[in-house]
């Protein structure tokens, strides 16, 4: 299916963004919630350490993410970033101390065997390394509307459940959208140097895509609880890449009645995913949830729904 180096790296890259996941998650914990798509967000975040250290880990992700997907296909590569959640939870437990429930063992057992059955079953082959300009048109086009939708309706909702699942949904196509780019500007290094890598107009899309992903990300973060934006980034990265791979690159997954264990593999990856955000995730990060209150009233602002 893929390269070993492949398989390292994407795993590098996943141990990383779980990092920043727990670092970021308690920075946006920090600030008041608000209304809308606010802007102004991010300039908040940029004052707090915790959350420039988890930008760092977000830039160490990219880079062996690029490593990932010059070895293998996006279709093999982005599905193993399936495994942030549990590496997450192990991190969270490091960093915040305690035990991991029961349950959080089970959901960590349930994503784990159900991305190795639905990616054995499916047995993603490596494609193209470079997508001719007529695929991308359309891949963009109905990416950008995916997108756009999701958070327009987003913005019609309250803060809740709903609300944080339409961001996480429009964070997962961009996830995947940059993960597309990055392996075309990465064969662009690859085949011509720095010269044609920053030449490249999939170079400048991967990195202005990547930050408005971030910015999905934390408005999802806020908006409403992990259970509702959690298993829809989660699977949702991995679906839409997949997607992508197929479409752009010719990768190909076996089809028939291979498709009925794929289809078992990804409801178990579902089933783990709410699992460790209903139990471990949440309860890891809530112990930092008594700052929140705190900076809030610095601002003169109530704790959210996702505060309490």
């Amino acid at each position: 299916m893929a390269t070993w180096p492949a398989v390292l790296f994407a795993l590098l890259a996943a141990a990383s963004n779980a990092l920043a996941t727990v670092l970021q998650r308690r920075a946006a914990r920090t600030v008041p919630l608000s209304a809308g798509l606010r802007l102004g967000l991010l300039v908040d975040l940029l004052h707090r350490a915790v959350w420039l250290g988890g930008m760092l880990a977000v830039v160490a992700a990219a880079c062996f993410q690029a490593l990932a997907l010059s070895q293998g296909a996006l279709s093999v590569v982005q599905p193993l970033f399936v495994l942030e959640l549990p590496l997450a939870l192990l991190i969270g437990r490091v960093l915040l101390g305690g035990q991991i429930s029961r349950s959080g063992w089970i959901g960590v057992g349930l994503l784990v065997v159900g991305l190795g059955s639905a990616l054995a079953a499916a047995a993603p082959t490596i494609g193209t390394t470079h997508a001719p300009f007529d695929r991308w048109v359309p891949a963009l086009v109905v990416c950008a509307g995916v997108m756009a939708t999701a958070v327009g309706a987003a913005l019609r909702r309250g803060a809740g459940g709903v609300r944080a699942a339409c961001f996480a949904g429009a964070t997962a196509v961009g996830y995947a959208l940059t993960a597309a780019m990055l392996k075309d500007a990465t064969h662009a290094w690859q085949t011509g140097g720095p010269a044609a890598f920053f030449s490249a107009w999939q170079t400048y899309g991967f990195a202005a895509t990547g930050v408005l992903a971030i910015f999905l990300l934390e408005n999802a973060m806020q908006s409403g609880p992990l259970t509702a934006s959690q298993p829809v980034l989660t699977l949702g990265d991995a679906l839409v890449s997949l997607s992508l791979g197929v479409t752009l690159y010719d990768e190909r997954v076996r089809t028939g009645w291979w498709l009925l264990p794929e289809a078992l593999g990804v409801g178990l990856v579902l089933w783990g995913a709410v699992l460790l955000s209903r139990v471990a995730l949440v309860r890891d990060l809530t112990d930092t949830q008594d700052q929140a209150p705190a900076a809030a009233r610095d601002r003169g602002t109530a704790p959210g729904p996702a505060d309490t």
